[in-house]
């Protein structure tokens, strides 16, 4: 069966032209693709091992990759083509649409009525325990990306930096977060003080 060729950026999703995106650097098996994604991009795209076999099989098929030395799924190397390079280049030059998120604190802050002012306190606390932690991790590869030069990449870094900085500050300002306050859902009870 003859494969497919076609450069139509269309059918690239943006995890199958992460993995083109990828492929650039060199030849990588499909366990490694996945690694680089969870390390590199997996603060804001999220990609699972089943996702990136799916898209090389998919990206194989179009006739943007080719699997070399066949051996087993996970450590098969894939190498980009030229309609693979072609298909991403159309693909990064476009719009991709509105900017979606998925948040669970901010589901869980708007439906704050139903939790009492402990279990919010906690809740919110934990997150931002872990914005902070994040913070902290991606802050420590800021110097060797400098000195690889990675200007791109440091801009990610930059977003990132700033998004979960922007979190704490906004988690540090939520009334059941400050120590004057007790809150039931979002309605603030401030203390009486004697006089």
């Amino acid at each position: 069966m003859p494969r497919k060729t076609a450069t139509n950026s269309a059918t690239l999703n943006p995890t199958a032209a992460s993995m083109l995106g990828f492929l650039h650097h060199g030849p990588a098996s499909g366990w490694d693709l996945a690694t680089k994604a969870q390390r590199t991009i997996g603060e804001f795209w999220n990609v699972t091992r089943s996702q990136v076999y799916r898209e090389l099989k998919l990206l194989d098929s179009a006739g943007y990759v080719t699997a070399r030395n066949g051996g087993a799924r996970d450590r098969q190397p894939y190498h980009i083509t030229s309609s693979g390079r072609a298909a991403f280049a159309e693909w990064i030059r476009g719009y991709r649409g509105r900017f979606l998120m998925r948040w669970p604190l901010a589901l869980t802050v708007y439906f704050g009525a139903h939790l009492d002012a402990e279990d919010l306190r906690r809740i919110c606390g934990q997150y931002r325990h872990e914005h902070a932690a994040m913070m902290q991790a991606l802050e420590a590869h800021r110097r060797e990306l400098r000195r690889l030069g990675a200007d791109h990449v440091l801009e990610i870094l930059r977003l990132a930096t700033g998004f979960h900085r922007l979190v704490i500050d906004w988690i540090d300002g939520l009334p059941w977060m400050k120590g004057d306050g007790l809150t039931r859902g979002r309605r603030v009870v401030r203390k009486k003080t004697r006089t």
